[in-house]
């Protein structure tokens, strides 16, 4: 994942200060993940929960990508598919509702850990926690594709601004 954002800035940063402050926030979400789940090289007891402030701020991160996402990005190219045409709408289309099955996983991990842990033990939350990893990992390839729409067909004054 990381590696992956790692590229998409290369490739993309400094072409649109949406895309730069979106890729950035994707960038905090995945060394946070990271962190929470104990992965190399913030390695953690696995018989242990993370501490709540750590998935809170997680959350938060998660909360604050996702509304980056739909507010920001994805509103700009809805926007400019009227001024370029209706392939970047099909490809929207297309890929929204696929966006949409990570955005709900993510809303119930946020809704189930964020203000507490609830009953749940360490292995449920490591198996939700690596759930919405995977999901994330599918998101973010959707993503790319949007951004390089949007880079690729969208790059104007309006979208800079």
């Amino acid at each position: 994942m990381y590696r992956r954002v790692q590229q998409a800035q290369k490739k993309w940063g400094g072409s649109l200060t949406a895309i730069d402050n979106w890729l950035d926030e994707r960038q905090q979400l995945i060394v946070s993940y990271c962190k929470l789940a104990g992965l190399p090289p913030f390695e953690k007891d696995r018989h242990t929960l993370p501490d709540q402030e750590k998935i809170r701020g997680f959350c938060q991160l998660l909360m604050d990508y996702l509304s980056a996402g739909h507010f920001e990005v994805y509103e700009r190219i809805v926007d400019q598919c009227t001024v370029n045409g209706t392939d970047s709408r099909k490809l929207a289309d297309r890929l929204y509702p696929k966006i949409s099955v990570s955005t709900d996983l993510a809303l119930s991990f946020n809704d189930a850990y964020a203000d507490h842990l609830s009953t749940r033990n360490s292995a449920a939350f490591d198996r939700e926690l690596s759930e919405l990893g995977q999901a994330l990992e599918e998101r973010f390839e959707l993503e790319d594709e949007l951004i390089d729409t949007l880079h690729a067909k969208h790059t104007d004054a309006s979208v800079s601004a």
